[in-house]
């Protein structure tokens, strides 16, 4: 299989460079813009893209602001919204490279947050999106500290460790490969925290019914980082009249890690991508 693959940076709406990578088969039927989650990075992806470009799905990703190979203060983000605009850049970018096309977007975690967020903002622009254990509701014991009296404003770089390792995945590999990755952040600023955790929820309750965009919603079914209740809340929620959820009972947080379901889960979203071709 022929892939090109190319790097690179853009300046993003307020001159922040954002580092993405394509991965682009000889020939394709759609692509795919994947949006990584809090604390990690494009990288983390290799094997998902494999798996999309050997179906022919070519794929786009990047480095969200503060995070990996992309500019900005690492771990902090200024107002969440900002992470909806860098999403679209890109979304921009593949459709111009590939008029016609038709285009589909996978966030994970914090990158489910950034992609259902970038659905009610940005409508008609995409064919459909995948959510992969969405972090849409406030997650309480994450926040309880920083909301209280509006502490993560009043201290914005105040640091909070990732503490969350040994909760990503049951495969001790992706955990040490996790614990190891230099691209992994190992803190973030509490006030990244309250836009995406706090803030960031309330908006998308006041937002949602806005959203359009056909979507499969998957989570892993003993996922301790982000409760599934997430997920069944946007299911239920969503005003979009193409939606299809599934929970993957055994799996912890990053069902597209997990040893003895990745391929199935992988397999779904292409199943779906393909019947919405």
């Amino acid at each position: 299989m022929t892939v090109e693959t190319m790097e690179g940076k853009f300046k993003s709406f307020d001159g922040t460079e954002i580092f993405y990578r394509k991965d682009i088969p000889k020939t394709i039927k759609a692509i795919v813009v994947i949006v990584h989650g809090l604390c990690e990075h494009l990288g983390r992806y290799d094997y998902v893209t494999n798996k999309f470009n050997e179906r022919g799905f070519g794929v786009y990703r990047f480095d969200n602001r503060g995070h990996g190979q992309s500019g900005g203060e690492r771990g902090y983000v200024e107002d969440f919204q900002n992470f909806f605009d860098d999403a679209d850049k890109v979304i921009d970018m593949a459709l111009a490279e590939h008029k016609g096309l038709p285009i589909f977007m996978l966030g994970h975690s914090m990158g489910g947050f950034i992609t259902a967020g970038y659905g009610m903002k940005y409508p008609g622009k995409i064919k459909g999106q995948i959510l992969s254990g969405p972090a849409l509701l406030e997650i309480e014991t994450l926040v309880k500290d920083i909301k209280k009296d509006n502490f993560f404003e009043k201290n914005p770089r105040g640091k909070a460790p990732n503490a969350l390792t040994n909760l990503i995945c049951r495969d001790p590999e992706v955990v040490k490969a996790y614990d190891e990755d230099p691209l992994v952040l190992k803190e973030t600023n509490l006030k990244l925290l309250g836009e995406a955790f706090v803030k960031g929820p309330i908006w998308l309750s006041e937002n949602i019914d806005k959203y359009q965009y056909p979507c499969l919603i998957l989570h892993g079914g003993e996922d301790k980082i982000v409760p599934p209740e997430s997920s069944k809340w946007f299911y239920e929620n969503t005003p979009s009249k193409d939606k299809t959820i599934k929970i993957y009972k055994d799996c912890y947080h990053e069902i597209l890690n997990e040893k003895a379901e990745k391929d199935q889960v992988i397999k779904d979203i292409i199943t779906w991508m393909e019947d919405r071709i």
